[in-house]
C-alpha cells in the first residue's frame, strides 16, 4: 500500500493539538477525513481535508445525529488486514482502510455538571457515532491506531516518523485506553440517568453506581504480607487529594503507608495555621498548631513520642531545613507537605528510605466514601461538616473562657479523625492525650489520660472532645479526675440531663455541638 492511500479520520470535541497532529499526519503521507467543526478547523489552518459525507455519500443528518454510522467508515475500521476476504470486500465496495482514528466524545460530563442542565440537554450530549467508531477501531487495534487523548498525539507522530508505523504495543495500549474511555463515558450516562427520579428530581445516590479507577501501582502486599494489594486513583482527582501526590524520594509506598498518609493529610489540611499531624495505624498520635512548622512538629511529637516512632508526619505549610533535620533525628516512614525548600530536601536525603510526598493544598474532597462488605458496598458522603462558636450550645452553669473555647474547637476538629470511640485532651492548640478505637467511651477517656501521663504531660486545665455523646457520667468523672475543666460533645443521649448535672456538680463547662463524628 503506497503512503498516499493511508487514511486517518479525525473528529474531535476537544480540539486541542488537532491542527499540529493533522499536519504531522499529512507530512507522514496520510489523507485526513473529518467532520463538522473539526473539518472546518483543519481547513481553516490550510490542511487538506475530505469530509466524511464525501466518503459515505450521505450528508450529516438529523441535526448531526447520523454522520459516521456507515459501512464506508466502519468497514474501513473493522476490516482485518490479514484476511483476504475482508480486503477483497473493501476493494469490491471501494472502501479505504482507515489506519488512524482520533476521536473524543461529546462533553456529556461537563454538560450535566452545569447548573440548570435539563434532561433534554443531557440527552443531546450523548455521543453515538463517536463511541461506535472508537470501539470498532479498538477492536481492530491489530491494524488501527485509536487515539482518545490529545496527550498521545506526540508519541504517535514520533513512531510514524521513526519507522513509518505505530508499534503493536502502542496500538494495544491506546486501544485499552479507548475502551476505558467509552466505559467511563457510558458509566457517566448511566449514573446520570439512574440518578433521576420519576418526578425529575436528582437522587443523591444513583440506582446504578459506576466508577472508574486507574492503577497507580501494584504493591508488595496489603495490610499483611499474605494479602495482595494495589493502589488505584480515581479517574478524576481533585486538587489537594492524596492520590495527586508527587513522591520526591524514598521507597515505594506500601498499602499501610497510603492508608496512614491519607488520614494524616486529610486531618492536617483542615487547619490553616502552621500545623503538624503525626499518624500511627490510621489514628493521630499527636497534633499541634504552632508559630512555625518546627514549633508545631515539636508540640505534636510531645503528645506521644512512643507511638510517633515509625509514624506518618504531615504538615499544612512548607517544610524548612530546621524542621527536616528535627524529623531526621527519629525514625519516620513518610513526610507530607505542600512543599519542601532546598535545605529541607538536603536534610531528608540523609534518610534515603523516608518517603517524601509533596501535595498541593486544595479544597477538593472525595464526593463519596466506600466500604466493601461481603457481596456489597456501603456508600456515604464524606464527614466534612464543620462548626464554629455560633453552633455550640453551652449546657452547664459554667461557660468556657475564650481560650477554652479555642481549645474545645481545636479538639473537636481533631476528634473527627480519631477512630471511635474517640476522646481527645488538648490545651493551647496541641493534643495532650488521645484515646481511640475502644469498645467503651470510658476506656478511651482513661487511656488518653494514661498516655498523657506516660508522655509526662499534665492534663490540668485541659479541654476534652468526645466524638459522640456520653451515655453515662462515668467518662465525664474520669476526665475531670484527670484534670479537664471543659468538654465538647454532640449531646443527644437519653441521659444528657444526668451528664449535664454531673458536669455542674464537678464545676466544669460543657458544650453540645449537635453533630456526631463516628469514624469506623
Amino acid at each position: 500500500m503506497s503512503p498516499s492511500t493511508r487514511t486517518a479520520l479525525i473528529s474531535l470535541s476537544d480540539k486541542s493539538g488537532a491542527v499540529e497532529f493533522a499536519r504531522g499526519l499529512v507530512q507522514s503521507g496520510f489523507r485526513i477525513l473529518s467532520t463538522g467543526g473539526t473539518a472546518k478547523l483543519l481547513a481553516d489552518a490550510g490542511i487538506a481535508v475530505t469530509e466524511v459525507a464525501e466518503i459515505t455519500g450521505f450528508p450529516e443528518m438529523l441535526d448531526g445525529r447520523v454522520k459516521t454510522l456507515h459501512p464506508n467508515i466502519h468497514g474501513g475500521l473493522l476490516a482485518r488486514r490479514d484476511d483476504p476476504a475482508h480486503m477483497a470486500t473493501l476493494a469490491q465496495h471501494a472502501i479505504a482502510p482507515i489506519e488512524i482514528l482520533a476521536v473524543n466524545l461529546y462533553p456529556f460530563q461537563a454538560t450535566v455538571a452545569k447548573p440548570g442542565c435539563t434532561l433534554a440537554d443531557a440527552i443531546e450530549n450523548i455521543d453515538i457515532g463517536g463511541p461506535a467508531m472508537l470501539r470498532s477501531a479498538a477492536k481492530n487495534h491489530a491494524a488501527v491506531t485509536v487515539i482518545v487523548d490529545p496527550q498521545d498525539y506526540r508519541r504517535v507522530l514520533e513512531e510514524l516518523l521513526a519507522s513509518g508505523a505505530v508499534g503493536a504495543a502502542t496500538r494495544f495500549e491506546l486501544a485499552t485506553k479507548a475502551f476505558a474511555h467509552t466505559a467511563a463515558y457510558d458509566g457517566a450516562i448511566s449514573a446520570y440517568l439512574s440518578g433521576i427520579d420519576e418526578d425529575g428530581s436528582r437522587r443523591m445516590f444513583p440506582r446504578i453506581l459506576t466508577r472508574q479507577w486507574q492503577l497507580v501501582q501494584d504493591m508488595r502486599y496489603g495490610e499483611n504480607p499474605h494479602q495482595d494489594a494495589a493502589f488505584y486513583r480515581d479517574a478524576v482527582v481533585g486538587e489537594g487529594l492524596l492520590a495527586s501526590y508527587r513522591q520526591l524520594q524514598g521507597k515505594e509506598l506500601s498499602y499501610n503507608n497510603v492508608m496512614d498518609a491519607d488520614a494524616a493529610w486529610e486531618c492536617v489540611r483542615s487547619f490553616t495555621t502552621p500545623t503538624c499531624v503525626i499518624i500511627k495505624h490510621a489514628n493521630p498520635c499527636g497534633i499541634a498548631t504552632g508559630v512555625t512548622v518546627l514549633d508545631a512538629y515539636r508540640r505534636a511529637y510531645a503528645t506521644d513520642p512512643t507511638s510517633a516512632f515509625g509514624g506518618i508526619i504531615a504538615f499544612n505549610h512548607p517544610v524548612d531545613g530546621a524542621t527536616a533535620r528535627a524529623i531526621c533525628e527519629r525514625f519516620t516512614e513518610v513526610v507530607i507537605a505542600p512543599a519542601f525548600d532546598a535545605s529541607a530536601l538536603d536534610a531528608l536525603r540523609a534518610k534515603a528510605n523516608v518517603r517524601v510526598l509533596e501535595l498541593p493544598q486544595g479544597a477538593a474532597h472525595n464526593d463519596l466514601e466506600f466500604k466493601r462488605v461481603g457481596g456489597g458496598l456501603l456508600v456515604q458522603t464524606p464527614d466534612i461538616a464543620t462548626i464554629g462558636r455560633a453552633d455550640c450550645k453551652v449546657v452547664t452553669r459554667k461557660t468556657p473562657s475564650a481560650d477554652e473555647m479555642d481549645d474545645l474547637l481545636f479538639a473537636w476538629k481533631v476528634v473527627r479523625y480519631v477512630k471511635s470511640n474517640a476522646i481527645v485532651y488538648a490545651k493551647d492548640g496541641a493534643t495532650l492525650g488521645i484515646g481511640a478505637g475502644q469498645m467503651s467511651r470510658v476506656d478511651s477517656t482513661r487511656i488518653a489520660a494514661l498516655k498523657a501521663k506516660d508522655a509526662g504531660l499534665s492534663l490540668a486545665g485541659s479541654c476534652v472532645a468526645s466524638d459522640a455523646f456520653f451515655p453515662f457520667r462515668d467518662s465525664l468523672d474520669a476526665l475531670v479526675d484527670a484534670g479537664a475543666t471543659c468538654v465538647i460533645q454532640p449531646g443527644g443521649s437519653v441521659r444528657d440531663a444526668e451528664v449535664i448535672a454531673a458536669a455542674d456538680e464537678r464545676d466544669i463547662a460543657m458544650v453540645f455541638t449537635g453533630m456526631r463524628h463516628f469514624r469506623h
